[in-house]
């Protein structure tokens, strides 16, 4: 893709920060919003590179003064509140993930940008016995997945009553570097460079998990080849699970762990289930993508980053231990 003006919203976030790095790399001129007042660690390293702008989307004002002073070609939508265990306020997630979401967009096509692509989510889809396509009706469980579900019913009646290009897509498990700390991959990776391994849920438990730079691609792809009027969903997802057990096995082998796994030393989540896994055919067939890095490569690139920044490793390990306790 030709470089072209860009904004990433969320830009502070896991995924966020991933993108904006594969854009810079492509030569894209960036502008990064992130949330007033958070936690920027993950953007430390671009403020000479990209501007950096600082913007509550509930503002609406606020949003269409950032956006009209970049003047973006393409939008990625990342930004959103709800989707880790701590992020519970009801009205935040309406107001962040349903009125924000409008907020970018309709700055974004006030401000001439020929390509919007929104995040959403697998969990739109609720709990599920099999893989289900885009056209499946969602049925999600968590007032995360609702409000997510709505921005993306949203997106896609704005882009087909417009004649615009919003595309959203649903993202399955991602992981990889930058991933929040406090999750189960960085606590398998910083306990693994110590041959360990952390505390752990039942083993069945199940996700389908997407390198994040596979994830990065498949936004570069869905801006490319977005058509307006279309108002495209696609699922972001490699199309096989994996178990705990399979995780823990391929960490186990990545880093040389010797540890047998304590399964049950965790407590179970409400959201945990067997059965978490992608239908990636529409991606694969419309834009030609598919996850190409295995668990096994994806782990030992993790921790291969991780391993080479000191400082970011034992930030990683202090938010685990303090989780922990």
């Amino acid at each position: 893709m030709a470089p072209a003006r860009a904004l990433v919203t969320g830009a502070a976030g896991f995924v966020g920060a991933v993108l904006a790095r594969r854009l810079l790399a492509d030569g894209h001129p960036l502008t990064l919003l992130a949330a007033p007042g958070g936690d920027g660690w993950r953007l430390d390293e671009l403020h000479a590179e990209a501007e950096i702008v600082a913007v509550d989307l509930r503002d609406a004002d606020a949003v269409e003064r950032a956006v009209g002073r970049a003047r973006p070609e393409l939008v990625f939508h990342l930004a959103a509140h709800g989707a880790y265990s701590w992020q519970r306020s009801l009205p935040r997630m309406i107001e962040t993930n349903v009125a924000g979401t409008a907020n970018v967009v309709e700055a974004a096509l006030a401000a001439g940008a020929h390509a919007i692509v929104n995040a959403g989510t697998s969990s739109e889809y609720g709990l599920k016995s099999h893989a289900p396509p885009e056209s499946e009706l969602p049925e999600p469980n968590s007032a995360y997945a609702v409000t997510k579900a709505a921005a993306t019913l949203l997106g896609g009646w704005i882009a087909r009553s417009r004649e615009v290009a919003v595309t959203t897509l649903r993202l399955y498990s991602a992981y990889g570097p930058w991933e929040e700390p406090r999750r189960l991959v960085p606590a398998l990776v910083v306990h693994g460079l110590e041959h360990r391994l952390p505390p752990l849920v039942d083993p069945a438990t199940a996700r389908d998990f997407v390198y994040v730079e596979d994830i990065a691609e498949a936004f570069v792809l869905a801006a490319e080849r977005a058509r307006p009027g279309d108002g495209a969903v696609y699922n972001v997802g490699s199309g096989t699970q994996t178990t705990l057990r399979e995780l823990v096995e391929a960490a186990r082998r990545a880093l040389a762990i010797a540890e047998q796994p304590s399964w049950g030393s965790f407590p179970a989540r409400g959201w945990d289930t067997d059965v978490w896994v992608a239908d990636p055919r529409r991606i694969e067939a419309e834009l030609g993508w598919r996850a190409r890095t295995s668990i096994a490569d994806g782990l030992t690139a993790t921790a291969a980053w991780l391993d080479a920044r000191p400082p970011l490793a034992e930030r990683y390990r202090a938010a685990i231990l303090s989780s922990a306790a």
